[in-house]
């Protein structure tokens, strides 16, 4: 039997509050059909493209809905509007109905994602892959000093691919020739024909730095997410069968944020553009998962860019433990105890603070009794104690804001 799509249709008088930030469980998003609607946040990190005004067609709310997290920011009707009211469950049957919707929101997603990671990076001036493709060649020479064979083959021939009279490309094909036979890099140059692939573990998927025009889904296995910082190899994460990577470059037509590589020998679906408008009217249940994963990633940069705020680094580690809490969707009950999947250096690398500073404030945190190390993992005997001493250091800073801006506000006007 069919399941008929049945939209619900409200009304807000001017003014009225439709969503509030920091409201928890969002589970439905609206597309505005008529009227104007102000999006706004109660710090603006970085200024939104488009300043936050909506009219007809556009749609908020959908990155809390989606990724089922507590509101991001607050809409307000600016005149009488009437909204469609979408609820998560029914995101599959909205987009399965109406394709070009599926693709306004995950083109849309895709760009503030892009625009926030800039952001991002910019506040916490962490290194970031140079765009342009002659970064391939240091990652080569990263993994070629780690004798691994695979990654370096892979990176010095997308060098040599996209900068054939690059400076190193004499070094670079020399090398190549050394390590060939120790190497077993696979789909050097994509397929266009061959959706379904194999990569045997270690081998790499793509890497930093080269354009890229598909998005993977993982059938089996498993791929790690790497990137090359300061010399250093950074795990970003290991993704397990069902999930979805790559898919910025195909939204974007940007170069490859970071590298991913087979962790163990992994069967994986690659899908280009041309699939992909295909998959979004033919597979609504890959979309919603693309969906949701995207949500997930951009309620994320959201809150990794309020901690950038917080100017107590004792708070701003106080927060990330809540960010943690709440992206595993942790329930917080008094008493009850957790323990994280990082350590404290991680945690320092988190709030984005040099080691021997770092170390200094770890010791601060670690006086909260409730608060310790446990086999080199963070963990906490009462999860309300997070959100507590988070809540705390918001409300301080809170507080110290509106203490500059009065004093300048004073000074303005001789006072």
């Amino acid at each position: 039997m069919e399941n008929p799509l049945q939209l619900t249709f409200v009304n807000f008088k001017k003014d009225s509050y439709i969503i509030v930030e920091g409201k928890q469980n969002a589970d439905r998003f609206f597309i505005i059909r008529a009227g104007q609607v102000r999006v706004f946040k109660e710090v603006e990190v970085v200024e939104e493209e488009g300043g936050g005004v909506f009219g007809p067609g556009d749609f908020f709310g959908v990155v809390s809905t989606m990724s089922s997290h507590s509101h991001i920011e607050t809409a307000q009707a600016i005149t009488d509007c009437t909204l469609i009211s979408v609820h998560r469950d029914q995101y599959g049957l909205l987009i399965e109905k109406n394709t070009p919707v599926a693709m306004k929101i995950i083109s849309g997603f895709s760009k503030r994602m892009r625009y926030l990671d800039e952001a991002l990076t910019r506040l916490t001036l962490k290194n970031t892959a140079d765009a342009d493709p002659s970064h391939l060649y240091r990652v080569a020479e990263y993994y070629v000093k780690q004798s691994q064979y695979n990654q370096a083959y892979y990176s010095y021939y997308q060098y040599l691919k996209f900068c054939p009279a690059g400076q190193h490309a004499i070094t670079a094909k020399e090398r190549m020739a050394k390590i060939q036979q120790y190497s077993k890099a696979v789909y050097l140059e994509g397929s266009k024909e061959e959706f379904n692939r194999f990569y045997p573990k270690d081998t790499m998927i793509f890497t930093e730095g080269m354009p890229g025009a598909e998005l993977y889904i993982i059938q089996k296995g498993s791929v790690k997410i790497t990137k090359i910082v300061d010399n250093n190899e950074v795990l970003l994460a290991v993704l397990k069968a069902g999930d979805i990577f790559g898919e910025m470059a195909l939204l974007e037509n940007k170069p490859r944020s970071a590298c991913a590589i087979a962790f163990e020998d992994s069967y994986l679906l690659a899908v280009n553009k041309a699939n992909f408008e295909r998959m979004v009217q033919t597979q609504p249940q890959i979309v919603t998962r693309l969906t949701t994963l995207l949500a997930e990633r951009i309620w994320f940069i959201y809150k990794q860019l309020t901690n950038t705020l917080l100017g107590d680094p004792v708070g701003r580690m106080y927060d990330v433990l809540h960010i943690q809490l709440e992206k595993n969707h942790v329930n917080l009950r008094p008493g009850a105890a957790y323990v994280f999947d990082f350590g404290p250096k991680e945690l320092i690398n988190m709030v984005g603070l040099p080691i021997n500073e770092g170390n200094l404030v770890m010791r601060k945190l670690l006086e909260n009794n409730k608060i310790r190390v446990d086999n080199n993992k963070m963990a906490v005997t009462d999860v309300v104690e997070v959100a507590k001493q988070t809540e705390y250091y918001r409300k301080m800073q809170k507080i110290e804001k509106a203490r500059q801006d009065s004093q300048v506000g004073g000074s303005r006007f001789g006072g």
